[in-house]
Formats: C-alpha cells, sequence, structure tokens
C-alpha cells in the first residue's frame, strides 16, 4: 500500500510541474553586456597572483615627476589620456601590466609609469586634476592593501 501511495504522490508531483507555466530565462542587458566583452585578453581570463603592497598616490606635475610630467615612462599621455585608463607607476611590475585594488573597487589600473628608483615596494596611483590632483593625492595618502597583479 505504501509503494502505491508513494507512485501516486509523484504522478501528481509530474502533472503539477508539467502544467506548470515556464517562462524563458532572460538575463540583464548589463550582465550580458559584461559577458561579451571578457575575451582572451581579458584580466579575467589571464593567470594572476596576489600581493600586499604599500599605496600611495601622486598628480602629474613636475615636482612630483620630471620635467616631462605628461609623459609616462611607456611614452603614454597621460595628461590626455585618450584610453581613460587608470593609470599607476610601480617599479617591480612590467610597463603594461593590469592590476586591480579591491579596497579600492573593481577598476582594473594600468602600469604606465615609473616611481624613483628607492620606491621598488609601492605602487603609486595617478591622480589626474579631474580627479582632484596633488589635493586628492594627498587625502588618499600612504595606504596597504591587497593588490590582484595579472599576468599574462
Amino acid at each position: 500500500m505504501k509503494i502505491s501511495a508513494i507512485a501516486l504522490l509523484l504522478n501528481l508531483l509530474q502533472i503539477a510541474v508539467a502544467a506548470a507555466p515556464v517562462e524563458p530565462m532572460t538575463a540583464p542587458a548589463e550582465y550580458l553586456s559584461k559577458l561579451a566583452s571578457f575575451t582572451a585578453e581579458s584580466p579575467l581570463e589571464s593567470n594572476r597572483r596576489t600581493i600586499t603592497a604599500t599605496l600611495t598616490g601622486y598628480s602629474a606635475t613636475e615636482d612630483q615627476t620630471d620635467e616631462t610630467p605628461c609623459i609616462a615612462a611607456s611614452g603614454y599621455d597621460i595628461c590626455e589620456n585618450p584610453t581613460g585608463k587608470n593609470i599607476v607607476a610601480a617599479n617591480f611590475l612590467p610597463l603594461g601590466t593590469k592590476i586591480q585594488i579591491p579596497k579600492l573597487g573593481n577598476e582594473i589600473y594600468v602600469v604606465e609609469d615609473r616611481m624613483h628608483e628607492r620606491f621598488n615596494d609601492r605602487i603609486d596611483i595617478l591622480f589626474p586634476e579631474s580627479a582632484g590632483g596633488r589635493a586628492a593625492a594627498k587625502v588618499f595618502g600612504k595606504q596597504t592593501a591587497t593588490v590582484i597583479v595579472f599576468e599574462s
């Protein structure tokens, strides 16, 4: 008798599931566009390592750089910044390396510049004039944070 009661319940469940309307799954356009932007060159697809680093801020001024404050060590014009990159300087990472600083959000930063040789263990974040420049860099100060380094 127990077996037939269980069989009856299973049959009722199958009928209920079959009768339930099924709505197609849709994903928000924003999510789909993010998925579409992931390519083989995307940092999310690369090898990564996590480090702890000292972070400081700088602005593109002669007293904080050299006599050509707008031209990074890579040759990139950081004042014009035609591609809208988030730029950092670091001596211990190759130029062009992409990093992420989770403490500061999901943005990707690109190593385009170098620092004075005595700062071999720091990452210096560029604060362009549009983001408050020197004043914002001073407010940022010196911090320690976890940094994700994306290696190609």
